[in-house]
């Protein structure tokens, strides 16, 4: 699972950051609002974690830039404002949840797991087509036939039909697969994604991975 942090108090946002990586989540921290929503609309995080109280762009208008790019991801805002008023502003603006500081670490991994549980974080399996994901066991399944993949493979094939018929372009499958630190470039992509075709066609699928030049990738279903 990946977590973007936004919030401008760096203390703050490094000790979330160092929490969530020792609880197992992948996270990347900034430090302003503007910075924030151009990470946010990359589309690869699991979970957004902002403040309300930052200096030019603060958490409620960027939620609402956010939630205005049909940016689906769950947001959890963190904010020393408690009036009521407030959190109505704030559920209003797009956020799922609004924590109140000072607040208890478990309460705040409380509250991102049931947000992640509320996002479908726990399903056992992702379908499209006649073709099923198991996420428990990493294995590509259509009717009695299944093929195992790699853990690459596992990433790529994830995306893909979380995204379905949406194209993903290949900065952003690289971004979400490899990380953003990642020396991987668009070459990678296109081999696992060659992996991928041929597993799909060696089990009988009916989905295609489709090409859209200069655009990305997509899945379609073969009706026929």
């Amino acid at each position: 699972m990946r977590i973007l942090i936004i919030e401008d108090e760096k203390l703050l946002a490094d000790s979330l950051a160092c929490l969530l990586r020792r609880k197992g989540f992948e996270t990347e921290v900034v430090y302003d609002g503007e910075s924030g929503a151009q990470y946010a609309e990359l589309g690869i995080y699991d979970l957004m974690i902002l403040d309300v109280l930052m200096p030019g762009l603060d958490g409620y208008a960027l939620t609402r830039r956010i939630r205005a790019k049909r940016c689906s991801t769950p947001i959890l805002m963190l904010t020393a404002k408690s009036e009521t008023e407030d959190r109505i502003e704030g559920l209003n603006a797009g956020a799922d949840y609004y924590l109140t500081k000072p607040f208890d670490s478990r309460e705040l991994l409380a509250c991102i797991n049931a947000l992640l549980r509320r996002q479908g974080s726990e399903v056992d399996e992702l379908c499209y087509g006649n073709t099923r994901l198991d996420l428990s066991t990493c294995l590509l399944i259509c009717e009695e036939k299944r093929i195992r993949l790699s853990a690459r493979e596992f990433d790529v094939m994830r995306f893909l039909l979380q995204s379905k018929d949406q194209i993903l372009p290949k900065e952003v499958i690289l971004s979400r697969v490899w990380g953003l630190e990642s020396n991987a470039v668009d070459n990678h992509v296109e081999v696992y994604v060659g992996f991928l075709r041929k597993k799909l066609k060696s089990i009988g699928s009916n989905l295609r991975i489709e090409a859209i030049r200069r655009l990305g990738y997509h899945l379609e279903v073969d009706e026929a």
